[in-house]
């Protein structure tokens, strides 16, 4: 990756693994696992724990950085639904959780 190349902070769930629980949290990692062993997960995507804590430092950037990545993810979802988000008929519903890469049951 160069200088001038934005780091990846969406991943879609195919893309998971237990092993990027740092990056994914918890709940994105297993997400990752759940659908590679096959399991009935609907499609979806993870925001990683970095853009968590570049938002906090310079929330402004980091929202012109992943606001493309999130539409595409959102455009692939909408094409494999079938739905679209928004729209009166037919709407794309869509569940937001937050996670972190250790459980703190009650901290939300």
């Amino acid at each position: 990756m160069t200088s001038t190349d934005t780091p990846k902070y969406v991943y879609d769930f195919s893309e998971g693994r237990k092993e990027l629980k740092n990056l994914l949290g918890g709940k994105g990692a297993n997400l990752g696992e759940m659908t590679h062993l096959g399991l009935n997960i609907p499609p979806g995507f993870t925001i990683t724990t970095e853009a968590c804590l570049l938002y906090f430092k310079d929330p402004e950037k980091i929202m012109a950085q992943i606001k493309p990545m999130v539409l595409e993810h959102l455009k692939s979802l909408e094409k494999t639904t079938g739905k679209i988000f928004g729209d009166d008929h037919n709407p794309l519903l869509l569940s937001i959780r937050s996670g972190a890469p250790m459980s703190m049951p009650g901290m939300m």
